[in-house]
């Protein structure tokens, strides 16, 4: 990037228009997750089918990143970006009127992929359309739509559930989508800059299926925990680690030889940041995902809250991390690493004390008495997760901004698969290991949540030792050739 670079003077229009399609691929997500009772009721499907409607988008989504991340930067962000929310769209509306389980599964899963396909083209046009300071804000406003998404969906589907009725109101989730989608359309067609191609060269086609079925590998067990899935498809993790190792060979001497790599694998070892940013992420995901089914069970099935009673108890969590991710955004580039760093550590001390609480309170309280505790875990939350995508991008340059940014959240994503397992899984052995305790099951897997936010805060603290002050890159300056 040349010094003389002029911001588009749209560019705050068309961050809108990321946000949008942001607020909705998340909202989606959380919304689904409080209406799987309904939908099993109203199809009359088994656990194992309505799991597939959750397993198989997350599914889909992760598989999707860094292969559309790169098409993005190769034919256009703009193009791929209407095209995915086109689909989203689409598919939303196929999964509401399925009238069969298997109808319901593939919707969800074309829709996994669409949203996978919509992720890093917003943070490759944050990138794109943002330098310096205004970055940071733009992740800022960005980290805040996720936060006020996983906010309001357990509250919006519960009240959907509430007025459209057990039977039918499912439907109704995912009709939400479209006219939110129409008008995401109807504004990236105005606003999103239509800018020159990334890089140069042929698809890389190869390092696609490598990197695909390795990802599968790892993260099918992992989705389908609940069903078996690590009992029975644990020798699948051998075959993802041995086809990711693959992949990383075969990028590299793409690289070597001048061409266009799905993801140059030096951007972990040569760009300042990337590597630890990215270990951070997926460490933090594994603590912070898995908690928020801890949290439904123990609401739902201990206490006997309903979805929207649910959704309302954890909501301090999410308003605070909405609301902390806007300063952090303008905090990011003078406090750098010490922004995640501080961040970290006040989501561990929120677990923990959301732990303690879920154990000790009475139950009839427990709703209002872990408010605080987790009000000061989400403020931690929100200067963990935007902060640390924009430090682990600052230094990549624009034209693998997609790749980049994909890769990273896929790593998230298998932290997310990791996490929602592992917690899950221990909230129901201390379950079924004390008689039913609910309180201590809660304080066994929150705990365990913590110790895992613990880790990610070590993550942290290494990197700030390492690089105590993290100047902004100069224009055009980048550890990766911006070139081909």
């Amino acid at each position: 990037m040349s010094s003389g670079h002029e911001p588009d003077p749209r560019r705050w229009k068309a961050l809108t228009v990321t946000l949008v399609a942001g607020f909705m691929s998340l909202l989606d997500v959380s919304i689904v997750s409080v209406a799987l009772p309904s939908i099993q009721h109203g199809l009359g499907t088994s656990p194992v089918g309505v799991q597939w409607v959750v397993s198989g988008y997350a599914l889909a989504f992760g598989l999707a990143l860094v292969p559309a991340g790169r098409l993005g930067d190769a034919i256009g962000r703009r193009t791929v970006f209407l095209c995915a929310l086109s689909g989203f769209v689409l598919f939303s509306a196929l999964a509401g009127v399925a009238p069969t389980t298997e109808v319901l599964i593939v919707a969800r899963l074309l829709q996994g992929v669409s949203a996978g396909a919509l992720a890093p083209q917003n943070s490759a046009l944050i990138q794109q359309l943002f330098r310096g300071a205004e970055r940071g804000r733009a992740f800022g406003f960005f980290g805040s739509t996720v936060g006020i998404s996983t906010a309001v969906g357990p509250v919006v589907g519960g009240v959907i559930l509430a007025v459209a009725g057990e039977d039918e109101g499912w439907r109704w989730i995912f009709y939400v989508n479209v006219p939110i989608g129409v008008l995401a359309l109807v504004l990236a067609a105005r606003l999103l800059p239509r800018g020159r191609k990334g890089s140069r060269g042929q698809l890389d086609l190869l390092g696609a299926a490598l990197l695909g079925t390795g990802v599968l590998a790892v993260m099918l067990p992992l989705v389908l925990a609940e069903a078996g899935g690590l009992a029975e498809l644990w020798w699948l993790f051998a075959l993802g680690a041995a086809l990711l190792v693959l992949f990383v060979r075969w990028e590299r001497r793409i690289a070597t030889r001048d061409g266009s790599p799905l993801l140059d694998v030096r951007l972990f070892t040569s760009t300042p940041g990337y590597g630890t940013g990215a270990l951070l992420g997926l460490v933090y995901f594994v603590g912070f995902s898995g908690i928020w089914l801890v949290f439904a069970l123990y609401f739902q099935t201990g206490l006997g809250y309903t979805p929207l009673e649910s959704g309302l108890a954890v909501t301090p969590f999410a308003v605070g991390s909405a609301a902390s991710a806007v300063i952090g955004g303008r905090l990011v580039e003078t406090w750098g690493r010490k922004l995640t760093v501080t961040g970290l550590s006040l989501v561990t001390v929120g677990l923990v004390a959301t732990a303690l609480v879920l154990r000790f309170a009475p139950a009839h309280l427990a709703g209002w008495a872990v408010a605080p505790a987790l009000l000061i875990g989400g403020i931690g939350g929100g200067w963990v997760i935007s902060p640390n995508t924009t430090l682990t991008l600052r230094h990549v340059p624009v034209s693998m901004a997609g790749a980049a940014g994909g890769a990273l959240q896929t790593g998230q994503r298998i932290g997310s698969a990791v996490g929602t397992a592992a917690l899950a899984g221990v909230f129901y052995a201390v379950l079924s290991g004390t008689g039913q305790d609910f309180g201590e099951a809660a304080l066994v897997a929150i705990g365990g949540a913590a110790v895992v936010v613990a880790l990610a805060l070590v993550v942290g603290v290494v990197e700030l030792r390492a690089r105590p002050r993290c100047p902004a890159p100069a224009e055009g300056a980048h550890a990766v050739s911006d070139a081909g």
